[in-house]
């Protein structure tokens, strides 16, 4: 079966970003010397929660970073209605950090390693750089 990522919706690109994202930020803990549970569960909280992800991806879009085509795919997951959105964050964070998502698993989708790869670098650098730790 193949799929189409230009006819999914924004929120299927998103339930496939999540997964892509999550698996790479684990990669990156374990590369990191993260063994322990509660160490790893810790550490993947800087990369993975809404407002970090919302960050990068406005970061992105202010320093034009994306070509046209993933900010219409941004667009999208940005403009995409969820039935409920999770108490810890406001619309606007949610509904960019599900734009984050949807972008990760459009570019994955699309079979483009080398892009993912790239913009998933970019993430983690700008949020260990730039953003300042949460807790």
């Amino acid at each position: 079966m193949s799929v189409n990522p230009a006819q999914l919706n924004a929120l299927a690109l998103a339930y496939m970003g999540d997964v892509v994202y999550e698996m790479a930020v684990r990669k990156r803990l374990l590369e990191r010397g993260l063994t322990r549970p509660n160490d790893l569960h810790r550490g993947a909280i800087r990369y993975v929660n809404a407002s970090s992800q919302a960050g990068v991806v406005t970061h992105w879009l202010e320093t034009n970073v994306l070509s046209e085509e993933e900010q219409a795919v941004v667009r999208r997951g940005r403009n995409a209605k969820s039935g409920s959105i999770p108490k810890r964050t406001d619309v606007h964070t949610y509904r960019y950090s599900t734009a984050f998502e949807a972008l990760i698993g459009y570019i994955y989708l699309t079979e483009r390693r080398d892009r993912l790869e790239e913009l998933i670098e970019q993430a983690f650098i700008w949020l260990e750089t730039e953003q300042p730790e949460t807790t």
